[in-house]
């Protein structure tokens, strides 16, 4: 048996120990196993002629691609909420930003001030929408006109949007020349506690004592803050408030490559998305993502797209990896769901407000597939830090006969020199 193993692992060597093996008085008991192995060692002399024939495959150059690189910036207007905290100075030639605790503590106070209450323009307008659609079922234009109600309740400052007011997730990106005191989720922290304890908000989040029993942490602490480092220098952040009822919503289906082609794909997305049903409070804002090199990758660009933190991405791919929105197949997407009959919540075409889809690199032997939707107080906000000041989104309020005077809560926030 050693014997069959050394020459099993040289095919030069299986030939001549397969003519002594024919002689021997165990081929007369086995002869059917020699035959196999002779005609798995033609099998291998073929392939090496193949392989000693072929020319060598030439290596690629490397090339560094950003798999969510953005085909340009956004555009978002920005609002100075302070000049204080914030200030640079200069170290072997390179001026470095200082960011206090203090900034960081009220920058994250006012963002989840302004998720809990305000919504962004362009989620109202959609609202509107549905009230002037002669397509839109009597259900949805009920439920659009509630919606709008709330808002403008919300608006007050008073109550909030929702009564689940979610888990707090921060997102940091933080550039090379930005110097902080170096607990910076710490002082993050302290601006949600200060925005949960001193406001009309729910404490959602429990912590186990041991595996079965849990006690309400009574702050919504902890929050989910992720930081990470960038060729920059400015600090930039994405705010959200993740409620119970889109987090149920979200989906990973691990599928294969079998999934890409038209026809399956859609027939797929069909099947699934009847399952996210009407608990996160249509219309939605519905991301797909297809692909990812790791199932927690795909989750996470789910959870950006259905806050349209990615709407800028290209829209094709390239052989580097590079991540893309596919237009076409969220027009389609969002046609298939006008014609489930699901509608906002009640029956009628409004199951969506709009599609995003994105579709990313994967390993050859899997294709997770992520279906997710935010709450209705998961809009984005984003601030920035420049030089002498920390910066904003500003909000615009809507204005029109349908809509109240309600502004976007959409969070984005950098800091960066001021120029």
């Amino acid at each position: 048996m050693l014997a069959l193993r050394r020459a099993w692992s040289n095919s030069e060597l299986l030939g001549p120990f397969l003519d002594l093996f024919a002689s021997s008085k165990m081929y007369r008991q086995n002869r059917m196993v020699c035959w196999s192995l002779r005609r798995v060692l033609q099998e291998i002399r073929r392939q090496n002629a193949t392989k000693a024939s072929a020319a060598p495959a030439a290596v690629p150059p490397f090339h560094y691609q950003d798999m969510f690189e953005l085909e340009r910036k956004p555009d978002v207007p920005w609002r100075k909420l302070t000049g204080d905290h914030v200030s640079t100075f200069d170290v072997k030639g390179k001026t470095m930003l200082h960011v206090q605790p203090e900034a960081l503590t009220l920058l994250a106070e006012q963002a989840m001030v302004d998720i809990a209450h305000l919504l962004r323009p362009g989620h109202l307008q959609q609202l509107s929408k549905i009230l002037k659609d002669p397509e839109a079922s009597s259900n949805d234009k009920f439920v659009a006109m509630e919606l709008l109600k709330n808002a403008n309740v919300a608006a007050g400052m008073v109550l909030p949007g929702c009564q689940d007011t979610g888990t707090a997730i921060c997102v940091g990106k933080k550039g090379q020349y930005v110097w902080t005191e170096g607990r910076d989720e710490e002082a993050l922290s302290r601006g949600i506690y200060n925005t949960y304890t001193n406001r009309n908000l729910r404490y959602s989040q429990v912590s186990p004592l041991d595996m079965y029993k849990e006690v309400n942490t009574r702050t919504n602490l902890p929050a989910q803050i992720e930081l990470y480092a960038t060729n920059s220098g400015q600090y930039d952040f994405l705010f959200m408030a993740k409620g119970g009822g889109s987090a149920n919503k979200s989906f990973l289906y691990q599928q294969t490559k079998a999934l890409l082609n038209p026809q399956k794909l859609l027939s797929f997305v069909n099947e699934k998305i009847k399952t996210l049903g009407t608990a996160a409070c249509p219309p939605y804002h519905l991301a797909i993502v297809i692909g990812g090199t790791s199932a927690e990758l795909t989750m996470k660009t789910v959870k950006y797209a259905s806050a349209r933190y990615l709407d800028t991405l290209p829209t094709k791919g390239n052989e580097h990896g590079q991540g893309f929105r596919d237009l076409e197949l969220e027009k389609e997407i969002h046609g298939l769901t006008q014609s489930l009959g699901i509608g906002a919540q009640f029956g009628g075409k409004y199951f969506c407000h709009d599609v995003r889809v994105i579709r990313l690199p994967r390993h050859g032997a899997s294709c997770p597939v992520g279906i997710g939707v935010p709450a209705l107080q998961t809009d984005r906000f984003s601030e920035r830090y420049h030089q002498k000041a920390c910066f904003w989104r500003r909000w615009r309020p809507t204005r029109d006969n349908t809509s109240p005077k309600s502004r976007t809560r959409t969070w984005e926030a950098k800091l960066s020199k001021w120029i």
